[in-house]
């Protein structure tokens, strides 16, 4: 599959996955309309100078209209969909945006691509998260699906949503399930390796929210890029629509280990 000339729409083309994923689609040759809801600085967006190799639309998920008229009038051939309500602690303190962002807005978007049939491909977004918490670890795709948070619930239907489109309207569509994301350009200081490494930079005490033995998958931002961009070539090929694929390293670490990890770079101790 050739990316050259090839319409994409990236929704949360300026979040720390979207953002690498549109620099990676741009280099490729692809023609990549965002859909861009607020103003951004200082992250990655921004600093490469993105916009400038795209084209934006201003906008939101909340509007079915506007969803059909970007597709119909960029004739967008490959759908990465990535907005969605990131911040864990804040599903916690207000759900409802959450909810509206990640489930609303995935429906409005999945039907804006059923009545529009000349989207080929749809990657969408899920998370680990979707899972819940499970009694067998690891999880594999065919685990049950039973988030419980407000985070996590919203990520279970979005989840559930995609492949209700496919089996019911055999909408062409993946899902990804990746573990904790990690790379250049986050600036969400609630997680743990942006904040920890501003902690090293900045001399001050490490902070961890719990005993610290909690274990997590990490993946850097440009191997999920790498996913992303694998599975929209293959979907045609392998047909696995409908499917979900998790994206991890199969190593999981402690919050500990991370911690010690990071400060070790900077020559300090915990």
């Amino acid at each position: 599959m050739d990316w050259v000339g090839r319409p994409v729409l990236v929704t949360g083309c300026t979040g720390l996955v979207g953002s690498w994923l549109t620099q990676a689609l741009i280099e490729r040759g692809a023609h990549v309309v965002g859909l861009v809801r607020d103003g951004v600085t200082a992250n990655h967006f921004t600093r490469a100078g993105l916009s400038q190799h795209m084209t934006i639309v201003a906008g939101d998920l909340s509007e079915i209209s506007r969803l059909e008229r970007i597709i119909n009038e960029y004739e967008i051939d490959t759908l990465f969909h990535l907005a969605a309500q990131a911040i864990v602690p804040l599903a916690y303190r207000n759900p409802l945006s959450t909810f509206e962002t990640n489930i609303r807005g995935t429906y409005l978007l999945l039907e804006a691509c059923h009545r529009n049939p000349v989207v080929k491909r749809i990657v969408l977004a899920s998370s680990d998260k979707a899972y819940g918490d499970q009694a067998v670890l690891p999880y594999t795709e065919d685990a049950p699906l039973k988030g419980a948070y407000p985070y996590d619930v919203a990520k279970t239907c979005a989840d559930l949503l995609a492949q209700s489109y496919w089996k019911t309207y055999q909408l062409p569509v993946c899902i990804t399930r990746c573990a904790n994301i990690f790379g250049g350009g986050d600036l969400q200081w609630s997680r743990l390796i942006p904040k920890t490494i501003r902690n090293a930079l900045f001399e001050t005490a490490p902070t961890i929210r719990s005993d610290g033995t909690f274990q997590r998958d990490y993946l850097y931002v440009k191997n999920i890029v790498d996913g992303y961009l694998l599975l929209a070539e293959r979907m045609d090929e392998l047909k696995c629509y409908g499917e979900a694929f998790n994206f991890g390293m199969e190593r999981p670490y402690t919050v500990i280990e991370m911690v010690e990890t990071i400060l070790s770079r900077w020559g300090r101790r915990t």
